[in-house]
């Protein structure tokens, strides 16, 4: 699919969006600010694998080697990736819950916050 990504000038923040003909004229505006003032950006190459592939690569031993699961922190960074492996269907949804594990956890004395 022909999706194109630009840069905002104005609040920094990339906007994507599909032009299925590059023949007409096209003025895209920010979607976080609505400015006008964008680049476009060479976008990174999505690839679609098979449901198979992700479980495998999570199942993979060497993917969690360093968690600590007292440090909230590095169980966010496997949140983060079990939920772009599995093609998280509401990105964030995951950080703002460990964000909020990691507040609880700051409030309690330091714990991990996420018993």
């Amino acid at each position: 699919m022909p999706i194109y990504e630009y840069l905002c000038q104005d609040c920094r923040r990339v906007s994507s969006f599909l032009i299925l003909n590059l023949q007409e004229k096209f003025a895209p505006a920010c979607r976080q600010c609505g400015s006008r003032a964008l680049e476009r950006i060479l976008s990174r190459v999505h690839v679609r694998l098979s449901e198979e592939t992700r479980l495998e690569r999570l199942a993979d031993p060497s993917q969690w080697s360093g968690v600590d699961e007292n440090d909230p922190k590095s169980v966010a960074r496997v949140l983060k990736k079990m939920g772009q492996e599995m093609g998280e269907d509401f990105p964030g949804e995951v950080d703002q819950i460990v964000e909020e594990a990691m507040d609880r956890g700051e409030e309690e004395g330091g714990g991990s916050g996420l018993d």
